[in-house]
């Protein structure tokens, strides 16, 4: 129970496993029960794998609208190029906060020095934030920031990373455009820490180990969204390694078809139209490109 007495966790969101053509992936955001968290509209869980030498992740380039990408990682490197120019590795601790606003084109693949290495491990997170209305159709733009940048929370036996928006009492230099916070935390067992109702919404993903949320327990590859309106304490059983997310609510429903997220449906259509006529910018030096899919 929640200090208000309520049920502390109002769902429980077990992953769907997704290919995306030659690796697998645990889709947890949007679910059928619960589209958004906050403005997070979506999120994925890639790895832990390990790819042989000449192997490696080759996400082909696609294009976003309405949205930030967010990715994380645990392990492993991967080599973000996209339509505005930019070539950024990204490597664990680090964080690539890609906005798509009107429109961007990225592709994810594996650096040739990763390609070569013998057995190289790839794991991290993948999410997006859905944009407010006033920002759906701001230029895109890029931003990375190295570990050293990102702001670290520590207490008793537990560790965090402020990856991205504001919580306890600190604040990521990510340019966010709404409230929201997204944290990498490690928790040895009996740590604990108190998420506090002003947060907004929020979800606590476990990524391993195991957690009690007010008593109700949470395993590896589970995400709780917890119920509103009162201080909820997140307790280590295990060691473990948890992502917290979340955030206050956009100013209306967002809908998602495919990689473009948008607050109308005739906005999709645009998208959709606009990428199968070719009209989006291309990601310089990779040639490739998904396309669209068939309804």
């Amino acid at each position: 129970m929640s200090t208000s007495g309520k049920p502390a966790v109002e769902l429980v969101i077990e992953p769907r496993s997704r290919d995306l053509g030659g690796f697998s992936v645990r889709r947890i955001l949007p679910y059928a029960r619960r589209r958004m968290v906050g403005p997070f509209i979506f999120l994925d869980e890639f790895g832990p794998m390990v790819m042989p030498a000449g192997q490696g992740l080759d996400v082909r380039p696609h294009p976003h609208i309405g949205l930030s990408t967010v990715t994380y990682l645990f392990d492993g490197e991967i080599m973000h190029r996209d339509s505005l120019g930019i070539v950024q590795a990204i490597r664990p601790g680090a964080a690539n906060w890609m906005t798509a606003g009107r429109g961007i084109v990225h592709s994810e693949r594996s650096g040739e020095a990763e390609r070569a290495r013998e057995d190289a491990s790839l794991h991290g997170m993948q999410s997006w934030v859905a944009l407010p209305m006033a920002q759906e159709e701001t230029e895109p733009g890029f931003s990375h920031f190295a570990v050293e940048e990102l702001p670290v929370i520590e207490g008793e036996g537990l560790w965090m990373r402020l990856i991205a928006g504001r919580a306890f009492g600190q604040a990521s230099p990510v340019p966010v455009f709404s409230e929201l916070f997204y944290l990498h935390a490690e928790l040895q067992p009996g740590a604990a820490t108190v998420l506090p109702a002003e947060l907004g919404e929020r979800a606590v993903y476990v990524v391993a180990g195991s957690v009690s949320l007010e008593g109700q327990r949470l395993g590896p590859a589970a995400m709780a969204v917890l119920a509103p309106g009162a201080a909820v304490r997140l307790t280590a059983e295990d060691a473990s390694r948890v992502m917290l997310l979340g955030g206050q609510p956009l100013e209306g429903p967002r809908q998602v078809w495919w990689n473009f997220v948008a607050s109308s449906p005739a906005r999709l259509e645009r998208a959709k139209a606009e990428w199968k006529a070719g009209g989006f910018d291309r990601v310089p030096g990779d040639d490739e490109f998904i396309p669209l899919p068939e309804d």
